[in-house]
């Protein structure tokens, strides 16, 4: 694997479009953007280059990274499930898990473990179960009950989070990978916390991303993709150059063709700098 500091794989194609990861990935402490990042999204808005945020965050999670970025464009949420305009502030598609395929897939995993707590993302907004431990969304829940409680009426389910306190999230989502096969995909974002994303098969932010890049005709080998965990795999796979940061997940680093610095050194600007010349 390559090593960037602004170097990687040999260029396959222009940059017509980077695609980046947010927490851990473009985004410092606090969820902020650098100077120099912020100059580098400029720097791509002017050479006619498509930026795409791509992140597992919600769509109320990613108003105050476009504002205080200036990000007009596509943004990719809930690791794929979702696309937005952050212009508009409006979703462009969206596509969730059934319902009863939720409810199987927590039934398998808890037959598997045990002190599992639910959460759900939907259109509709943040629910969970009385015993999630809220550590990002406080105050954001609209409705809190049991799991079939949640799922009725027939919410647009975008991904159902999965928290055990006990353990590791790289032990959670080894029974998922297991148990889920076919029904559902899990992935996980969080380095910190024994939390895994389940959302429904065949939502990644890869598959996405290629509608995306399609609609603008833009093609696979002219895309440049940034990220750094599991839920970021598929994606630097897929991506023309695919960048996992220094000290990212070993997962996604291994899927990545090169690296970049890591988010505390700029490193997604300093690759792009360097791709764009400028």
């Amino acid at each position: 694997m390559a090593t960037a500091t602004g170097a990687g794989p040999a260029p396959t194609g222009r940059v017509r479009l980077v695609a980046s990861d947010l927490d851990g990935t473009l985004l410092g402490p606090g969820g902020l953007a650098s100077p120099r990042t912020l100059a580098m999204i400029s720097a791509c808005r002017a050479a006619g280059v498509h930026v795409v945020f791509v992140t597992g965050r919600p769509v109320v999670w990613l108003d105050p990274v476009a504002e205080q970025t200036g990000h007009t464009g596509t943004a990719i949420c809930a690791n794929g499930a979702l696309v937005y305009d952050a212009g508009a502030r409006r979703v462009l598609s969206a596509t969730g898990l059934a319902p009863a395929d939720a409810l199987e897939a927590v039934a398998r995993l808890r037959r598997r473990l045990d002190g599992l707590a639910v959460a759900v993302e939907t259109l509709a907004g943040f629910r969970r179960e009385p015993g999630y431990l809220v550590r990002f969304d406080g105050g954001r829940e609209v409705e809190v009950g049991e799991l079939p409680e949640l799922l009725d009426p027939d919410p647009v389910v975008l991904k159902v989070l999965v928290r055990r306190e006990a353990g590791t999230s790289e032990e959670l989502l080894a029974v998922a990978r297991e148990e889920l096969g076919g029904l559902a995909h899990p992935t996980h974002s969080s380095p910190d916390s024994p939390l895994i994303e389940v959302s429904a098969v065949g939502v990644s932010k890869a598959v996405a991303l290629a509608a995306h890049a399609a609609s603008l005709g833009v093609a696979r080998e002219d895309v440049v993709a940034f990220g750094d965990m599991p839920n970021d795999v598929e994606m630097l796979r897929w991506a023309g150059r695919g960048y996992a940061m220094a000290g990212g997940h070993p997962e996604a680093v291994a899927a990545a063709a090169a690296t970049a610095p890591p988010c505390a050194e700029d490193g997604v600007a300093r690759v792009v700098e360097e791709l764009l010349g400028v």
